[in-house]
């Protein structure tokens, strides 16, 4: 059902985009047109969760992605995430494809809240995708621009993709299990 929204709005784009002329009166080319329709859809299917999303007792809507089997986190323990975050159509992090996922103590504020009170529902091997309210991200301060990192507006509803991966000191080490074999 979503796809075929998303190829309804890009349809209705395409056949827009010979009638569209910019303000300085130079028609955009076709496969620009595409690329900026392309960025909007992939935008809009990150930011719009399914009506049959759950919500925590703190207030941050969650959508089970993939599920997992492994053992549940808790405060105070070591956990391994992957992790894709979008203020609206502005992508603030992606740290699915690098070599080592991000290291952080549960509990600690390294996180926006609202991912902090969401991990300790998941188990290792879960994905999750979550809507976190303004209160919950970065509040009525918002963030500044730095270097590599956008400006993020007071209270803006922030998309978080999360992957538990690993929690180092509840997972069976790889030489006991291979110590186990031999036995």
């Amino acid at each position: 059902m979503r796809c075929l929204s998303i190829l309804s709005v890009i349809a209705l784009c395409a056949s827009m985009v010979q009638a569209w002329t910019p303000v300085n009166g130079v028609q955009l080319s076709r496969q620009d047109m595409l690329k900026t329709m392309g960025g909007v859809a992939a935008g809009w299917m990150l930011t719009s969760i399914p009506s049959g999303a759950e919500t925590t007792p703190a207030g941050v809507k969650y959508e089970v992605v993939k599920k997992g089997s492994g053992p549940k986190p808790e405060v105070g323990e070591l956990i391994a995430i992957r992790f894709l975050a979008f203020a609206g159509s502005n992508k603030i992090d992606d740290i699915f494809d690098t070599p080592e996922p991000y290291y952080t103590r549960l509990g600690s504020g390294a996180l926006l809240k609202g991912v902090e009170t969401t991990l300790p529902l998941m188990v290792v091997g879960d994905r999750w995708k979550l809507t976190i309210p303004g209160e919950l991200a970065f509040g009525p301060q918002g963030r500044k621009a730095s270097a590599g990192k956008p400006r993020i507006p007071p209270n803006a509803e922030i998309v978080f993709e999360v992957e538990v991966v690993g929690l180092p000191g509840k997972e069976p080490e790889l030489i006991d299990l291979i110590g186990n074999v031999d036995e």
